[in-house]
């Protein structure tokens, strides 16, 4: 560490024993009494003008300059159960994608058969997928998910390219999409009436983000039990949708239903960017495996918690839809611009603003959720030296990454440069393909070169062969249909390779860079309380 860093050695050295002031020689003393452990670390009283301060055995003088004391392992602990993991996976995933996204799938599917058939194909593709990730989470556990797998399959460019996409741009822009549409809902509850200027959505946007900014910096159990209200509220909302559309079902409202596959579109373009379309509602699952060194027994709970959560919102997401359906035309949920509205005031009557609460909630679990995840991914990257070091130190009594947490709540604020959601998310898609195609190719390259390491959980051979098809199939057609913005998604993974040559393996350039690195580090050990993640001796 950098010559000006808080030295680990002396709060080590504080943190085990404190020996009391040597005393003057006694003639014939008896058997010396080992020095008490310290239990705090606070100075003692003051002492009174004149008089001589006193140090006795397990005591710290007054004048001896205050430092923590350090009776635990500074690491990540493990504090996440099934239930936590369960509500992570569903509240991150259940985000702002079901009440918006099925209008992009009836678009390019063409009917109601397609695009319930695409639901729920999306749905069972997801869990396949998870249980792929469960696999390499249970091989390699170690908290940054899809960073550690490539890392270990392909090595630190793979990995740091991963890194550079998702933290710089993707998962930010995506937070900063959650956000806004947060905002967005909320006004729209608040003063319906009136058209709200652009400016007070960003400020209510940046103030959920620097809020859940704060929660997640200063306590892992009150993130973990806000993800776990909000997730349930959000089930709710998506259940009252169920309810009311299986109501008007059975009330013989079948016209949508009556020929199912009329107006499908057949074209492999179409089907596939339907299948982007709803996949970008199921995105999040992945994100469990950021958690695998906080969740107890993970080779049991993080497969366990896949499992349950993937088939639930698969099964959610498919009888939502079914719902819509049964409520609104194809040619109605085309032309609106936010389907769960237009659902809510044809069945809710009265209670339609009711629909905007619960969108609202279910947006404040998403970014939750999201910036939960992405802080680990930016902890461990710093953990293997992709980022500068002052972002892999955890809080020395909380045992929180905030350095991590408050870098991604920056990187978020930046993004609120523009409010347009289009803009934010337009090349999101297509990254997010390429990340899961890689990743299960590096489950595919581990069972070919290492076909004897311990997997707690291990995955048919068949169904990574099949998901890895089917990304394959999801990356090339978009290439054809939209080839400037999978050029540009390309040109933005591209940019990081630069950044890598001279940042990392030009150890020479990255020399230069140690000092002021070294002062941020001991600026935010200072700001944070912050220490490197390693046992205390």
């Amino acid at each position: 560490m950098h010559k000006e860093s808080i030295s680990d050695h002396s709060l080590q050295k504080e943190a085990t024993t404190a020996t009391p002031a040597p005393s003057p020689p006694q003639p014939s003393p008896p058997a010396a009494t080992p020095a008490k452990p310290l239990k705090d670390a606070s100075p003692e009283t003051p002492t009174k003008a004149g008089q001589t301060p006193t140090t006795e055995p397990g005591h710290r003088a007054p004048n001896d300059t205050p430092k923590v004391i350090l009776e635990e392992t500074v690491c990540l602990k493990k504090e996440l159960g099934l239930f936590e993991g369960i509500t992570m996976i569903v509240g991150t995933v259940i985000g702002s994608g079901i009440f918006v996204s099925p209008k992009g799938v009836i678009e390019y599917s063409g009917s109601v058969g397609m695009s319930l058939i695409v639901w729920a194909a999306c749905g069972m593709m997801s869990t396949v997928g998870a249980l792929c990730f469960a696999e390499l989470g249970t091989m390699i556990p170690e908290s940054g998910g899809m960073f550690s797998y490539l890392m270990e399959a392909f090595g630190p460019v793979t990995a740091f390219l991963y890194m550079w996409l998702t933290v710089v741009i993707r998962n930010a822009a995506g937070m900063a999409v959650v956000a806004i549409t947060f905002a967005n809902y909320l006004l729209e509850a608040v003063v319906s009436e009136c058209e709200v200027p652009d400016v007070p959505r960003r400020l209510i946007a940046a103030g959920l983000i620097g809020f859940l900014t704060w929660v997640n910096s200063m306590n892992v159990k009150w993130a973990a039990n806000i993800q776990n209200v909000f997730t349930v509220t959000k089930v709710l909302a998506l259940v009252l949708i169920i309810v009311m559309g299986i109501n008007h079902l059975a009330s013989g409202h079948l016209d949508n239903y009556r020929d199912p596959m009329h107006g499908t579109s057949w074209a492999a373009t179409a089907i596939s960017t339907a299948f982007y379309q709803s996949l970008f509602s199921y995105g999040g699952w992945e994100k469990v495996t950021f958690l695998v060194e906080e969740m107890k027994n993970s080779s049991r709970n993080m497969p366990l918690a896949i499992l349950i959560a993937t088939s639930l919102v698969t099964i959610i997401y498919t009888l939502t839809n079914v719902a819509y359906f049964a409520v609104l035309s194809p040619a109605e949920m085309i032309s609106s611009s936010a389907v769960a509205m237009s659902f809510a005031a044809r069945t809710l009557g009265v209670l339609a603003w009711t629909m905007p609460l619960f969108v609202t909630c279910s947006t404040f679990g998403g970014m939750n959720g999201g910036i939960f995840t992405q802080a680990r991914l930016i902890f461990v990257g710093a953990r293997r030296g992709h980022f500068p070091e002052a972002l892999s130190l955890l809080h020395a009594t909380r045992f929180t990454p905030i350095p991590a947490v408050v870098f991604n709540g920056i990187l978020c604020l930046l993004m609120l440069v523009t409010s347009d959601v289009v803009v934010l998310i337009n090349y999101s898609t297509f990254c997010y393909t390429l990340t899961h195609f890689g990743c299960v190719s590096a489950l595919l390259w581990l069972r070919y070169k290492q076909p004897e390491r311990s997997r707690p959980f291990k995955v048919w051979l068949l169904l990574p062969i099949l998901y890895w098809l089917t990304q394959l199939f999801l990356m090339v057609f978009p290439l054809i249909a939209n080839p400037v913005e999978v050029g540009a998604s390309i040109g933005i993974i591209a940019t990081g390779l630069p950044l890598y040559y001279l940042a990392i393996y030009r150890k020479d350039i990255a020399d230069r860079l140690s000092k002021p690195l070294g002062k941020l580090t001991y600026l935010c050990q200072l700001l944070f309380l912050g220490l490197p993640e390693k046992k205390m001796d």
